[in-house]
C-alpha cells in the first residue's frame, strides 16, 4: 500500500502530469466559455422560433414557466355514447320530472333537433323551438340546459398514487374530481387546495400562424421582389468586383497602391453621409419608385468585395497567368480560364455576402420604393405587417421565420465555401 501511495504521489508531482492537467483545464474553461456565449446568442432565436408556434393564450401561459406551446388536456363530462359516437348531454324538466337527454342530430335548415332520453335511448325525441314530441305526445315549454362541459385534468395525489383526474367542482378546501378512465365510478372528493396541483398539458403547436402571415403580407409577391433585387444585384457585384479586383491584383497601374487605399477608405464612409445627394440624383433622373437605385449601383463594384477578391487573387500563382499569355491568351481569357476557375470559394462567399445583405436591406428599399407596395421587398413588407399586428408577437415571429428560410438554407448549402472565403480573407461583411 505504501508503495502504491508513493507511486501515485510521484505521478501527480511529475511535470508531464502537471502539463496535461493544465492543458485539460484550459481547454475545458475555453469550451465552457464558448458554450455559454453560444447559448446566450442562440437563446433569443430559440425563443422566437418557439413563439412562432404559439397563440395568445399559450404566450400568456409561457410567462408562468411553460416555454413550449402547450395546451391543457381537457375531458368532456358528462357524455353519452350513442351509435358509436360521443354525444352531448342536456338536462330538461318535464312536468316536474328532471331528465337527461343526449343530442344525436340537428337540422340547421328546419331548426329541428333530435334527442334520446338516456334512460330510454330507443325512443328518439324531436324538438323544434320549445315544443318537443316525447313518447308520441306534444310537450310545450321545453328548454334543455347543456350539462356537458370540458373539464381540466390535474395530477392528483391519492392514497393509491398520483392519478390524472378531471376537476368537476373546485372548492377552497375540498374539490370534486372525475376519473376519465372510469367516469361510472362517480365523483371523487379530494381535500386540499386544487390550485397547487399540476395541470396535465399536451404539446399543441399552432402551425396556422404561418398561413396567416403568408396571406397577410402576400409573401409570394414579396419573395419574388426580394429575389429579383438580390439576384440581379449579386450578378452585378460579382461582375464588377471581379474585374476591379483582377486589375488591382495583376495589372501594373500607376499609383495602384494609392488608388486601392482610397477605395478601402470608402469602407469607413457612412451611407448616411451620401444619402441625401444620392437620393436627389436618383430622383432627378426619375429612378425613384423603381428597382434601379437598388440594383444599378452594385454594377460599379464595392470596396468590401473588391478587397475580398483581391486578397484571394494575390494568393494564386502568377506562373499560370504567364504560361497562358505565352500560349496567346489575353487578359480577359486569363481571367476567364485561369483566375475564375480557381476562385470559386471566394466568389461564392462574395455572392452569399451580397445576397444576404440585399435580402436584409430595409432602409434603402423603404425610401426608394415608398408608396409602391407592389415593388417592395420582404423586409419592408414584414415591417408593415408588424405595425398592423404589433400586439400579436406570435404572428410577428412567424413572418420573421418565413423571411429567414431562404438565407438560412443558402448558408447551410454553401457553408463550406462561405467559411473558407471568410478564413482566407479575414473579413466578414
Amino acid at each position: 500500500m505504501a508503495t502504491q501511495t508513493a507511486y501515485a504521489r510521484s505521478v501527480l508531482a511529475s511535470p508531464y502530469f502537471t502539463r496535461q492537467l493544465r492543458r485539460f483545464t484550459a481547454v475545458s474553461l475555453v469550451t465552457l466559455f464558448a458554450f455559454m456565449l453560444l447559448s446566450a446568442f442562440l437563446t433569443p432565436f430559440a425563443y422566437g422560433f418557439v413563439t412562432a408556434f404559439k397563440d395568445k393564450e399559450q404566450i400568456v401561459r409561457s410567462a408562468k414557466g411553460s416555454i413550449l406551446p402547450l395546451d391543457p388536456v381537457r375531458y368532456r363530462y358528462p357524455t353519452f355514447e350513442y351509435d358509436g359516437a360521443t354525444r352531448e348531454v342536456y338536462e330538461v324538466t318535464i312536468e316536474g320530472e328532471t331528465q337527461q337527454w343526449a343530442l344525436i342530430g340537428r337540422n340547421e335548415v328546419s331548426g329541428q333537433s333530435t334527442f334520446v332520453n338516456i334512460a330510454q335511448p330507443d325512443e328518439p325525441i324531436s324538438l323544434t323551438g320549445t315544443t318537443a314530441i316525447v313518447g308520441g305526445r306534444v310537450v310545450e315549454g321545453v328548454s334543455p340546459t347543456l350539462l356537458t362541459r370540458d373539464l381540466d385534468l390535474y395530477k392528483v395525489p391519492l392514497e393509491d398514487g398520483t392519478r390524472e383526474l378531471a376537476l368537476l367542482d373546485a372548492g377552497r378546501r375540498t374539490s370534486t374530481f372525475i376519473d376519465p378512465d372510469h367516469p361510472e365510478a362517480g365523483p371523487i372528493v379530494w381535500e386540499g387546495r386544487w390550485r397547487t396541483l399540476q395541470p396535465v398539458m399536451k404539446f399543441s403547436p399552432r402551425t396556422g400562424n404561418f398561413k396567416t402571415a403568408w396571406e397577410g403580407i402576400n409573401f409570394p409577391l414579396l419573395f419574388r421582389n426580394t429575389l429579383i433585387i438580390a439576384v440581379t444585384g449579386m450578378i452585378g457585384t460579382l461582375l464588377s468586383s471581379t474585374c476591379v479586383a483582377y486589375a488591382f491584383s495583376r495589372f501594373p497601374i500607376p499609383g495602384k497602391r494609392v488608388l486601392f487605399m482610397v477605395l478601402i477608405g470608402t469602407i469607413i464612409l457612412p451611407k448616411q453621409v451620401t444619402l441625401v445627394p444620392t437620393y436627389a440624383f436618383f430622383s432627378r433622373i426619375h429612378w425613384t419608385g423603381t428597382w434601379l437605385p437598388l440594383i444599378v449601383p452594385h454594377f460599379f463594384a464595392n470596396a468590401y468585395n473588391v478587397f475580398l477578391l483581391r486578397q484571394y487573387f494575390l494568393t494564386l500563382p502568377r506562373e499560370m497567368d504567364e504560361a497562358a499569355m505565352i500560349d496567346g491568351a489575353g487578359p480577359f481569357r486569363v481571367l476567364r480560364s485561369i483566375i475564375i476557375p480557381q476562385s470559386y470559394p471566394v466568389l461564392i462567399a462574395v455572392g452569399l455576402f451580397h445576397f444576404v445583405y440585399a435580402w436584409n436591406d430595409y432602409f434603402e428599399p423603404l425610401i426608394y420604393l415608398l408608396g409602391k407596395p407592389e415593388l417592395q421587398p420582404i423586409t419592408v413588407g414584414i415591417q408593415r405587417f408588424n405595425f398592423i399586428y404589433d400586439q400579436q408577437p406570435h404572428l410577428i415571429q412567424a413572418t420573421a421565420l418565413l423571411g429567414l428560410i431562404l438565407p438560412v438554407a443558402l448558408f447551410f448549402a454553401a457553408q463550406r465555401f462561405f467559411m473558407r472565403g471568410v478564413v482566407i480573407t479575414g473579413v466578414e461583411k
